[in-house]
């Protein structure tokens, strides 16, 4: 998306947009607290009721790389109001599902539409200038995080008291709240690009490949988002299994514990603005590490097993968002004119890590229990750490070459020494 000026309702217009983050981001994350509810009430097993979760993941994953594009091809306005809309619908169909297929279908279809986030960073980036665009970032950040927590936390609730169904029904609601909200608010522009959908498309794979920039912020979403997704697919099957016997509600609780995590990305945003992208990654990479090892001991059980798993899953969101924030900054760095594209392959990229870490987690722990969640998001998390300190190294042997080509003028002399 190309450069956007609203002058004084730009604060409004990016709480706004905020606002829509939340909601939409919401619909992806509320099945991980109904899942076991879903089992129940449709009469499956536990792991195989947790497949709406990646479905629903996975077909983000697919709305981001077929979706996302049309942000640099489509007025901002009529595409967000209309997947709102498509989502809305798709909530209500997965509420009236008779039998986990339909549900499973509906889960792929509103993950797919709910791409507002995606589509939102690129319009924000382009209200403001570039030194603020890691404050900005962090807030719609915060907005997205929001409706990760709340909408585990009231999923949770309202499917113990009303069923599994009744939180997909709120969710079709405040879906269908927030399109007429940005119709009226988001201004009516032209598109910024011409090119046609199968261009669109093949771009951001193009842009991987010429990327160097793109391709490691993906890669370290894609390993930490991973890990993310697979203890909070693991922690509803570990607090709703025999070792603690809660109810669902209990996830919706500790995801609500680390609502401390919405203060923390705008801060985030402002280390990005002022010592860099990679020095954020860093301290994420070694936030997640120390998360994994907290987090084993919530397999103890009782009061000592739940203020682990508190202080642990606050690590691990905390590490994963600030890490967003200095990988988005980064990528928005590269180009104006093809923002939502190269969001396109870096989100695409992070939500395929979460498919695959909700998919290896409920794997890892049918296999090996908690302590096999744990031990994945500690490999994952590796994965990304020795990739980010390789390219840390490779970028001080290449300022110190460059350092030492350079030509020494001695003062006071005019001949340059070789």
């Amino acid at each position: 998306m190309t450069e956007l000026h609203t002058g004084q309702r730009t604060p409004r217009l990016v709480a706004l947009l905020a606002l829509a983050c939340g909601v939409a981001v919401g619909n992806v994350y509320f099945p991980q607290a109904v899942a076991p509810l879903v089992a129940a009430g449709l009469g499956v097993s536990p792991g195989t009721a947790a497949g709406v979760v990646t479905a629903t993941q996975f077909g983000y994953a697919a709305g981001i790389f077929l979706l996302v594009p049309l942000g640099d091809r489509l007025p901002p306005r009529s595409l967000l109001v209309t997947l709102l809309t498509l989502t809305g619908l798709g909530l209500c169909a997965a509420a009236a599902a008779p039998a986990l297929p339909p549900l499973l279908v509906a889960s792929v279809l509103v993950g797919a539409s709910t791409v507002i986030a995606p589509l939102a960073g690129p319009l924000a980036a382009g209200l403001v200038p570039p030194e603020r665009r890691g404050v900005v970032g962090g807030t719609l950040l915060s907005g997205s995080l929001a409706g990760m927590l709340l909408s585990r936390t009231a999923g949770g609730a309202l499917g113990d008291r009303l069923g599994w169904r009744a939180p997909y029904v709120l969710a079709a609601l405040l879906t269908l709240a927030v399109a007429p909200l940005l119709a009226r608010a988001l201004p009516a522009t032209a598109a910024p690009s011409r090119q046609r959908y199968p261009r669109l498309l093949a771009e951001p794979v193009r842009l991987l490949f010429t990327e160097p920039a793109l391709r490691r912020s993906s890669f370290y979403q894609a390993t930490v988002f991973a890990g993310f997704s697979a203890v909070w697919t693991g922690v509803a099957l570990l607090l709703t299994g025999p070792r603690y016997g809660l109810g669902a509600d209990a996830v919706g609780l500790l995801a609500l514990v680390n609502a401390v995590t919405m203060l923390v990305t705008p801060v985030a945003g402002r280390l990005v603005d002022r010592r860099g992208a990679d020095a954020v990654n860093l301290v994420c990479f070694l936030l997640v590490l120390a998360s994994a090892a907290v987090l084993a001991l919530g397999g103890l059980g009782g009061i000592p097993g739940l203020l682990s798993l508190v202080a642990g899953t606050l690590l691990l969101d905390v590490g994963m968002q600030s890490g967003m924030v200095g990988n988005q900054v980064r990528v928005y760095a590269l180009a104006a004119d093809v923002r939502s594209r190269l969001n396109t392959a870096y989100m695409a990229c992070a939500y395929l890590g979460g498919s695959l870490g909700s998919w290896l987690g409920s794997r890892a722990y049918a296999g090996f229990g908690w302590s096999g969640v744990c031990a994945l998001v500690a490999l994952l998390t590796g994965l990304g750490l020795v990739r980010h300190l390789g390219a840390r190294a490779a970028g001080r042997t290449a300022v110190a070459r460059h350092i030492r080509a350079k030509p020494v003028r001695p003062s006071g002399c005019d001949v340059t020494v070789r």
